[in-house]
């Protein structure tokens, strides 16, 4: 993920100078490596005009190093890129998720109940996947595997009862309904969230999509967004997909907040989207922080 725009950091801080043949050829590199994770080539083009005019300033601010001042100015760029730091509700809600089949919303919904029963709320699930056989079944086991409370029906056909009846049979703070996917957002599957989300009445609607979709995430976004109004994304399978970065940069645009991203297939391996972090493990600089911490206090000392 992002491996060759770490790369093409590194080569840009091994050269003995930061002139503007070296910026330039940085620059072709991140645009070649964000292309190649699936970003969009608009976006690129933009990102690369502002790292070429903020890099290039004659002057680098007072305490940095031309090099530091080049870092910083990629680092920022590629920060804004990618959106804000998610910032999950922490006290009682209830969420429901919705997304296409096999986009992990059933796993996705043990993670996140296992994320908050780390945080001392009571977790619950509802199975209102009713179109998948075993679908009842996965989400059971997995409540079990995380110590949250569980709702589901194997004989029916009719997931919007199962959700009222979930919702009046758990007793918990965070209550997550893990609804059915299809092959496209079809007018049944429209209705049938809509339905849903009269009944469970969700603070949180949040769409789950697999990061291998890289920039086609974005208007997978739009299209749930305009049926059941989406608060935020979660974004799975990060831990195999090179079109991570397309899918994140994908969901920002079309105005889905990224909250949480799936790093692995257990139910701890999920992680509060934080785009700074994202871009430290990005660059290969773990240090980059403290060097916008630097940056900033330059910018606000009063002596400036």
């Amino acid at each position: 993920m992002f491996d060759r725009i770490k790369e093409s950091v590194q080569k840009f801080s091994r050269n003995a100078v930061a002139d503007e043949d070296a910026v330039e050829e940085l620059v072709n590199d991140i645009q070649r490596d964000l292309i190649q994770a699936d970003v969009d080539i608009e976006l690129v083009q933009e990102l690369s005009d502002s790292i070429r005019g903020e890099a290039l300033k004659e002057e680098a601010p007072e305490g940095l190093t031309r090099k530091e001042h080049v870092l910083e100015v990629v680092y920022s760029e590629l920060e804004a890129l990618l959106g804000k730091e998610a910032e999950p509700r922490q006290e009682p809600h209830t969420v429901l998720l919705c997304g296409l089949f096999g986009a992990g919303k059933t796993t996705t919904a043990g993670k996140i109940a296992d994320f908050y029963r780390k945080r001392e709320l009571k977790p619950g699930l509802i199975a209102a996947d009713t179109d998948r056989p075993a679908a009842v079944d996965q989400l059971e086991q997995i409540a079990e595997q995380v110590d949250a409370e569980f709702y589901g029906e194997k004989d029916t056909d009719d997931p919007v009862e199962v959700v009222r009846r979930g919702r009046q049979e758990l007793d918990a703070d965070v209550v997550i309904v893990d609804s059915a996917g299809r092959n496209s957002l079809d007018e049944d599957l429209r209705r049938e969230l809509s339905e849903m989300s009269r009944v469970a009445e969700p603070d949180e609607r949040y769409l789950v999509v697999p990061a291998d979709l890289g920039q086609s995430a974005g208007p997978q976004a739009e299209e749930f967004a305009d049926a059941v109004d989406i608060t935020g994304v979660v974004v799975t399978k990060m831990d195999s997909s090179a079109k991570a970065g397309g899918a994140l940069v994908a969901c920002r645009e079309a105005g889905g907040q990224v909250e949480f991203v799936g790093t692995g297939e257990e139910m701890q391996d999920l992680e509060v989207f934080d785009p700074v972090s994202f871009v430290e493990e990005m660059l290969g600089q773990p240090d980059l922080e403290s060097l916008l911490e630097k940056v900033e206090e330059l910018d606000t000392d009063p002596e400036e």
